[in-house]
């Protein structure tokens, strides 16, 4: 299960209030950092992060070589366009805190099975720029033993390996890194900085546009799709010629051509097919990949009825054209101001194209 902002307050645990602010550019007064950690009692020992079929950029770490450390787990899978917009923060934390003993572990638990392909996590790790550790947890062996439910999600270790604080979704960047700074603080590092990291994200690692987002993430496989509006309904397991509606509701889907709906994803079998789907969002993302990791799939999009222009995504030419290559997220839309209800229709101009989820932002 993915989660985001709006869903936090109730699921937020921790002794800091929530802050719906970003990052701050400068310094505001603070309660003394062994206050601080006074409010953080232990959680219990962090579990083991045995069980990762592959470490990167990192040689197998443990509890007990990471005692002494302050340690920052994040679960996260990398088509998620929550955990997306919360990378610019975990890198800066990453390069800002590691002289004075923090170390970030990213345990990439995935969540479509092409994310269990640890080639594919490789070249996302090398894509996003992600230098610290990163444990492969393919079979969800790490996830299970912290007993997590999200992603994204950080868990707060202590010098002495144990679990101080959790929060789950994006956000709340200022209380995070307080936190981190208490921690180290109480762990005896010297000269911990007291200011906030500054980030902007570029693409879809971009905050969102929380005021005009309207659309919710939707899968677009058969087992969990909402709101699909061709005909008939998806019907899965054999390839079906759908039809699109000649109107769609807001944040309703449809298909057109011959398709094949998997539980994962529906897949178009002949070239020519489309996706349509009407929304409101500044950004629209859409997971997808080719079905054969060798044939790529072009395409061409029109945002009602035209070509994107200046509301091309970075995925996507003014033209509206674009070709998919890997399986990940796609950034097709970032409108500019002002936004509204659109129409967005995709035409996929060879076939084999696998689509699982539609993001906004």
């Amino acid at each position: 299960m993915k989660i985001n902002r709006p869903l936090l307050a109730s699921l937020l645990v921790g002794a800091f209030s929530a802050s719906p602010t970003v990052a701050l550019a400068q310094v505001v007064p603070q309660p003394a950092m062994s206050a601080r950690t006074a409010q953080l009692p232990s959680m219990g020992d962090a579990p083991a992060l045995s069980g990762a079929v592959e470490w990167m950029n990192s040689p197998p770490l443990s509890q007990a070589t990471l005692r002494g450390k302050v340690v920052l787990v994040d679960f996260w899978t990398y088509t998620c366009i929550n955990w997306l917009r919360t990378l610019p923060y975990l890198r800066a934390w990453a390069q800002k805190y590691k002289d004075q003993g923090l170390v970030v572990i990213g345990v990439h638990t995935p969540e479509f099975e092409f994310e269990r392909n640890v080639a594919n996590v490789r070249k996302a790790v090398t894509g996003m720029k992600i230098t610290y550790p990163v444990a492969v947890d393919s079979d969800s062996a790490i996830w299970r033993a912290f007993d997590n439910h999200y992603w994204p999600a950080l868990y707060f270790v202590d010098a002495k390996g144990q679990i101080r604080h959790h929060q789950f979704g994006e956000g709340h960047y200022e209380d995070a890194e307080r936190i981190l700074q208490a921690l180290l603080t109480e762990a005896g590092a010297s000269n911990v900085p007291r200011d906030l990291v500054s980030v902007s994200g570029a693409g879809a690692e971009a905050a969102p546009d929380w005021g005009n987002l309207k659309s919710p993430e939707n899968y677009l496989g058969d087992e969990r799709t909402e709101n699909f509006a061709s005909p008939g309904g998806a019907r899965p397991g054999a390839s079906r010629a759908y039809v699109a509606p000649s109107r769609l509701k807001l944040n309703h889907w449809a298909l057109q051509g011959p398709w094949t709906f998997a539980k994962q994803y529906a897949a178009l079998d002949k070239a020519g097919g489309r996706l349509t789907y009407r929304f409101h969002a500044r950004d629209f993302h859409l997971v997808m990949g080719p079905g054969a990791p060798t044939s790529p799939v072009r395409f061409r999009l029109l945002v009602d009825g035209k070509a994107p222009g200046a509301a091309h995504g970075a995925d996507v030419d003014d033209r509206g054209f674009g070709i998919v290559n890997d399986q990940r997220l796609y950034q097709l839309v970032r409108q500019p101001q002002v936004i509204g209800d659109r129409l967005l229709e995709i035409e996929f101009l060879d076939p084999g194209i696998q689509v699982f989820a539609a993001t906004f932002g």
